[in-house]
């Protein structure tokens, strides 16, 4: 059955390593009929950079941050996503700030009752993926982590494709090991 594919792309460019992988990736996805859709966080309109722990959206019934911009809308957009990509050069060890500000508002995904030590979620049962590269052999202990541990904690299932020594913004599509066959196959695979 073919799956609908939301990715989030964290890179502030269009044609760097990042871009490149998530173009193999849905390619992939697509081969077998499933729908991708790519969301630039870059390009995203926000009033508020992150969550502003105001707990609104835990007062409301709706899985849906109360901040009115177009990273709301994108995280809203996860609930009918049957796979969630989230994809990321590394920074400083971690995603960029322009994929964690969309990474942060899905707290507005989760309904927690405190008291009864309870969590309630709609992304239960769907698809996690994290795509990521960095330019040397450095840092990656703490990159992906982040996606993993989120994963396991929604009970989603969980894949990722995290490239080492990619080089510089584009070179990835020049280098050797195979990477756009190995992202091609893990999109084919995730759909």
């Amino acid at each position: 059955m073919a799956k609908n594919i939301l990715v989030v792309s964290g890179s502030p460019k269009k044609d760097g390593n990042t871009a490149w992988l998530i173009k193999w990736f849905a390619q992939g996805a697509r081969s077998v009929g499933s729908s991708v859709k790519i969301i630039r966080a870059a390009g995203l309109k926000h009033k508020v950079v992150g969550c502003t722990s105001c707990r609104l959206c835990q007062k409301k019934q709706a899985f849906r941050c109360v901040i009115k911009d177009e990273v709301s809308d994108c995280v809203a957009s996860f609930l009918d996503a049957d796979v969630i990509v989230m994809a990321s050069p590394l920074y400083f060890y971690g995603a960029s700030s322009q994929l964690k500000a969309v990474v942060d508002r899905m707290f507005s995904l989760y309904k927690w009752n405190n008291e009864a030590n309870t969590m309630q979620t709609p992304l239960k049962g769907k698809t996690f993926v994290f795509l990521g590269s960095g330019y040397e052999d450095v840092g990656f202990d703490a990159f992906e982590k982040p996606f993993a541990l989120t994963a396991e904690y929604t009970g989603m299932s969980y894949a990722s494709l995290v490239v080492r020594n990619a080089g510089v913004s584009g070179q990835i599509s020049r280098r050797q090991g195979g990477f756009s066959k190995k992202a091609f196959e893990l999109g084919k695979k995730i759909a």
